[in-house]
C-alpha cells in the first residue's frame, strides 16, 4: 500500500471509531506501530485535527471530512450481497431505505465497478419475513430508538397467550427468526419474545431511560456469566 493510500486509511478507520489506538491501527493496515505513531504524526502537521496521543488512543476532531472513499469491485460487490440478503428479513422501511442507500453509492461508482456488482449472481429469493412480521419489527425497532414503552399481546412456544408492558432493548436476528430483549415490567426481569409470536403490538406514550440492572449491558453481561457457569465461554 501506498503512503498516501495508508495515510487516508487512518483518517477512514479514526473517523469510524469513538477511540481508535495505535495497535488496532498497526493490525489493519499491516505495519508497525512507530510507523503508526509517524504517520499520526504526520497528519497533524499537515493540518488534520487528530485528538489523543500514543499509548491512548485517538479520535477524530470535529468539523473535518474527506471526499467519499471509492470502493473496490470487490467492496461493491460485498454491499449488493449484503443489501440483497438483508432486505429479505428487514422491516420495510429499513429495507427500502437500504436500498435508496446502496443506489446512492453505486450512482458515484465508476461504470466498471457498478457494473460488476450489479451483475453478483447471489440472490436473495423472498419467503423471509411475513408481511405482519414486517409491521412488528418496524414498530418493535422504533420503539428501542425512541426509549418507548410498549404493549403486546404475545403468544409462546407452548401457545399460551399473555399481555406485557416491556421496555424494549433490542431488537436481535437467529436466521429466519427475530428476536425482542426487553425488560418486562410485569415480572420484573429481562425476557425475550419472537417477533412472529407478537399478535399485537402499540407504542405507549411513556418513555424509559436506563436504569441500573435494567439495561441493554445488564442483560449482556448477565448471559455472559451463565454462559461462563455453564462451561461454553472461553
Amino acid at each position: 500500500m501506498r503512503r498516501a493510500d495508508r495515510l487516508f486509511h487512518i483518517i477512514q478507520l479514526i473517523r469510524g471509531r469513538r477511540l481508535t489506538t495505535a495497535s488496532y491501527l498497526a493490525q489493519r493496515l499491516e505495519v508497525s506501530e512507530r510507523t503508526i505513531y509517524r504517520d499520526v504524526a504526520d497528519l497533524q502537521v499537515q493540518g488534520v485535527p487528530l485528538q489523543g496521543e500514543a499509548g491512548v488512543g485517538y479520535r477524530l476532531g470535529a468539523g473535518f471530512d474527506l471526499p467519499p472513499m471509492m470502493f473496490t469491485q470487490d467492496e461493491a460487490k460485498a454491499l449488493v450481497a449484503s443489501v440483497r440478503m438483508a432486505q429479505v428479513w428487514m422491516d420495510t422501511a429499513l429495507a427500502q431505505n437500504a436500498q435508496d442507500a446502496l443506489g446512492k453509492i453505486l450512482s458515484v461508482l465508476p461504470t466498471e465497478a457498478r457494473v460488476a456488482a450489479e451483475a453478483l449472481p447471489l440472490y436473495a429469493p423472498s419467503g423471509g419475513l411475513s408481511e405482519p412480521a414486517q409491521r412488528t419489527l418496524q414498530t418493535l425497532r422504533e420503539a428501542v430508538q425512541e426509549r418507548r414503552k410498549i404493549f403486546i399481546n404475545y403468544r409462546d412456544l407452548s401457545e399460551k397467550d399473555s399481555e406485557r408492558t416491556l421496555r424494549p432493548l433490542g431488537c436481535f436476528y437467529w436466521g429466519k427468526v427475530w428476536t425482542l430483549a426487553a425488560w418486562c415490567e410485569h415480572r420484573e426481569d429481562f425476557r425475550s419474545f419472537r417477533v412472529d409470536r407478537v399478535s399485537y403490538v402499540r407504542r405507549l406514550d411513556e418513555r424509559f431511560r436506563d436504569e441500573p440492572g435494567r439495561t441493554l449491558a445488564d442483560l449482556a453481561r448477565l448471559d455472559q456469566e451463565w454462559s461462563k457457569a455453564q462451561g461454553w465461554a472461553n
